[in-house]
């Protein structure tokens, strides 16, 4: 394909190309968000694993409606825009893995940079979220 073609491409299909550049934009900027947070990702099976090998702890970072909605067992629930002023709440497990969550694995990511500035060493992201948890058929709580 020579230059032309592309220009001429890009001419005729400008949403298209706003619309690849706007997903290209948001895909590097969760990305550089994530490793910025130093935290790791794991996946429902990964998160399963440490859960039950090392003790760790489930953070649900999103808020109160998602939240009654259905979540991981026995998982903490502190919204992302109380972490602040909460994570206090969390000092009795900084020994243990915490992995933070949301709805898709995006938000959660905010919650890494929070704790590891309050002394959190061992902070994982739920790849997915809450949303890869249930497509891999695991258990929520309404409690």
């Amino acid at each position: 394909m020579d230059f032309a073609r592309i220009l001429e491409f890009i001419g005729n299909h400008p949403v298209l190309i706003l619309a690849f550049a706007g997903t290209l934009g948001a895909l590097l900027a969760s990305e550089i968000s994530r490793r910025l947070s130093g935290m790791k990702a794991v996946d429902p099976v990964q998160a399963t694993q440490l859960s039950n090998r090392e003790n760790a702890v489930f953070l649900d970072i999103r808020d109160d409606g998602e939240y009654s909605g259905g979540h991981l067992p026995e998982a903490i629930h502190i919204p992302i825009k109380q972490l602040p002023e909460r994570v206090a709440e969390l000092n009795k497990h900084k020994d243990c893995p915490v992995i933070a969550y949301c709805r898709s694995g995006s938000r959660s990511n905010g919650a890494g940079s929070i704790l590891k500035k309050h002394g959190f060493e061992n902070v994982y992201n739920l790849n997915g979220g809450i949303t890869a948890w249930q497509k891999a058929n695991l258990p929520l709580s309404k409690k």
